[in-house]
């Protein structure tokens, strides 16, 4: 039995949670893991002015512009093993849709936690908070990501070539979406 559970993450619990998501992306690119963020290898934190954004965002009310909402998967002290979080797109006309973005601690990657915070996230969007969709962008390469997303209802809605140009190398860049009912709609 998996010891893992999934809650959402309050205000508070802030700090923390930056800690784990720098840790995280501390790994892009590095010493074997692919490149799973478009940042540079010595560029991989997240900035203070993101971050102040990520947090006001999820004292934002569904439906306003900003808002987020983000889930941990802890483990059995309490440590995080995992977020994905859903927020607003920037454009308007969008509230029917929402952005994913997640992440799995080296410590716990490919045990099928993903498989567990991607169906969390979905049924909060759909029963929560009416969306009608999920949209994510995934650098190419990362074909692991790529797979998970397609196993969870995700389709390719297009790829952006060399999109990023990051420590030296090109990027290509996949779109995906989920539409959050039974049928990927005909419209």
């Amino acid at each position: 039995m998996n010891p893992l559970h999934i809650e959402a993450l309050e205000s508070a619990g802030f700090a923390a949670f930056l800690l784990y998501l720098n840790d995280h992306l501390s790994d892009n690119g590095r010493d074997g893991t692919a490149y799973f963020q478009p940042l540079s290898r010595d560029d991989s934190r997240f900035p203070a002015d993101k971050a102040e954004a990520f947090k006001t965002g999820m004292a934002t009310e569904v439906g306003m512009t900003g808002w987020r909402r983000v889930w941990v998967a802890r483990d059995g002290e309490g440590r995080i093993a995992g977020h994905i979080d859903l927020r607003a797109h920037a454009e308007r006309y969008t509230g029917h849709r929402c952005l994913l973005g997640m992440g799995v601690d080296r410590e716990h990657r490919k045990q099928g936690l993903g498989n567990r915070l991607i169906p969390h996230a979905a049924q909060w969007a759909q029963e929560s908070a009416g969306l009608e969709w999920i949209d994510l962008q995934v650098l190419s390469v990362n074909a692991p990501a790529i797979k998970l997303y397609e196993r969870n209802g995700f389709h390719k809605t297009g790829e952006i070539a060399a999109m990023f140009n990051i420590d030296g190398q090109d990027f290509a860049y996949t779109s995906m979406s989920k539409y959050l009912a039974n049928a990927w709609p005909n419209r």
